[in-house]
């Protein structure tokens, strides 16, 4: 499933239209989050982008249910992806979302998809400290690995949201 074009127009301008509360419930409800703070890894096959890696991380929440974590790199988009409804408590109070498709993308088109087995694991962005989301998904050809730690800080809402 491709991301739709107003989530991709969205995190393109790092604004977000998550619905109140979607702080209390991690990635939340539909919408995009965008998170501050600092990419550690982020490798494709046997490209390592973490160099030009942005210290900047979506959170897609579609309203199927989808749950797509954004890095950007150089301009281009790497994004894990998988169903919400299958997020599962983890180890230290963290979540595990299982991935089924990584998506790549330029600008602010997302144009390939790969079919993908693999996990994100992450905490609450607004506990008030940082926390990681690390991701990693293997595909028929390639393995793919992303790791981002916040700010600990709640995105500024927009829209009125609190």
């Amino acid at each position: 499933m491709k991301l739709s074009a107003l989530a991709i127009a969205a995190f393109s301008t790092l604004t977000f239209a998550a619905a109140a509360q979607a702080d209390d419930n991690f990635p939340g409800a539909p919408g995009v989050i965008a998170l501050g703070g600092k990419c550690q890894k982020l490798v494709v096959a046997k490209f390592d982008a973490t160099k030009g890696c942005k210290g900047e991380l979506a959170s897609v929440t579609l309203v199927n249910g989808t749950v797509t974590f954004i890095f950007t790199s150089d301009g281009k988009l790497l994004g894990f992806q998988g169903d919400g409804k299958g997020i599962k408590p983890a180890s230290n109070g963290n979540a595990r979302l299982p991935l089924s498709l990584v998506t790549t993308g330029v600008g602010n088109k997302m144009t390939g998809e790969v079919k993908v087995a693999g996990f994100c694991t992450f905490g609450n962005p607004y506990a008030g400290k940082p926390m990681a989301i690390e991701c990693t998904a293997e595909s028929k050809d390639s393995a793919f690995t992303g790791s981002f730690r916040t700010s600990g800080k709640a995105p500024a809402r927009k829209n009125g949201g609190k």
